[in-house]
């Protein structure tokens, strides 16, 4: 090569290394991630490192269509307890999540957007003993939650720091001596061994998350879902990030990426990829694609 094809591909060479670092480095969006199946599932029991590695759940199956909606961010994954996310964001630490249900309290120290309808899978029942259904029989009436908080023949209990939506967040709180005592929680989030261990008569989940438990863990005694009268109480699922600067950029893209998803005219093809081809109740897709219209129509949604 000669002296002059030489220097001229250094100078391309120079060039090209010239203009890459003048591109500004992606802005890092960290999302919370837990292990809650049905609605967010770790493969092969450990946490995604990438978002081809999130699971096929209702919650982060909305997620990877987020993701791939947000090129403008280079995300990274990290594992938390809802108190440690929640004292981490308090202090500042740009934090996202689509774990957590918008509440009042919550507005102090995040950003939220709405994202889909939840499923009728999100629907919270009783959970309880088979072998104790009698106790809780309502004539096959959805239960009252606030009969069964007036019962002291029963023992209920609840994870700590884990909202069940407004109805059943307001309840519960209007008279916390007659409330289930709150504990922490075990991988998973839910307290479904410690019923089967006979610690309490009953507890608040998801149907699903009881079925993915018993398939995971068979054996006596046997868990009953009971419908719970203020069971569908969360009636948007939402997402999260902390009130900062950095939050409210990243809240912004992501309320953006769903106004996108929702004018998408291959709406269809991205609802099936979401779900994976699991069939969705007629009346879930009918909210669903109402809820859609009426996002792709309005301005921006953020409180």
């Amino acid at each position: 090569m000669g002296r002059g094809r030489l220097s001229a591909a250094l100078a391309a060479l120079l060039l090209a290394a010239g203009a890459a670092a003048a591109q500004p480095a992606r802005p890092v969006l960290r999302w919370l991630v837990q292990d809650m199946p049905p609605h967010f599932s770790y493969r092969g029991g450990k946490p995604p490192q990438r978002a081809e590695e999130l699971g096929q759940g209702e919650v982060d199956g909305f997620l990877r269509l987020l993701i791939e909606r947000m090129p403008q961010f280079r995300h990274e994954f990290v594992e938390l307890s809802l108190p440690r996310f929640e004292q981490q964001a308090r202090q500042g630490e740009t934090l996202c999540s689509v774990l957590h249900v918008r509440t009042p309290e919550r507005l102090q120290w995040l950003y939220f957007t709405t994202l889909y309808p939840p499923m009728l899978s999100r629907q919270i029942h009783v959970i309880v003993r088979r072998e104790d259904l009698a106790r809780f029989e309502s004539n096959g009436q959805p239960l009252q939650l606030a009969d069964l908080l007036r019962r002291t023949d029963l023992v209920g209990l609840l994870p700590r720091d884990r909202s069940f939506g407004p109805r059943i967040d307001k309840l519960l709180a209007a008279d916390p001596d007659r409330a289930p005592r709150a504990i922490v929680a075990g991988r998973g989030g839910h307290l479904l061994p410690m019923l089967r261990a006979r610690r309490m008569d009953y507890t608040l989940e998801y149907p699903m998350a009881v079925d993915d438990f018993s398939a995971s863990h068979p054996g006596p005694p046997e868990l009953a879902k009971l419908p719970l009268a203020e069971g569908r109480s969360t009636l948007v699922a939402t997402a999260g990030c902390t009130r900062s600067p950095e939050g409210r950029h990243a809240i912004e893209a992501m309320d953006q990426a769903v106004r996108q998803l929702a004018a998408d005219p291959q709406r269809d093809a991205w609802i099936k990829a979401w779900r994976k081809g699991l069939p969705i109740d007629a009346e879930d897709l009918q909210r669903l694609n109402r809820f859609l219209d009426e996002r792709a129509r309005a301005p921006a949604q953020i409180e």
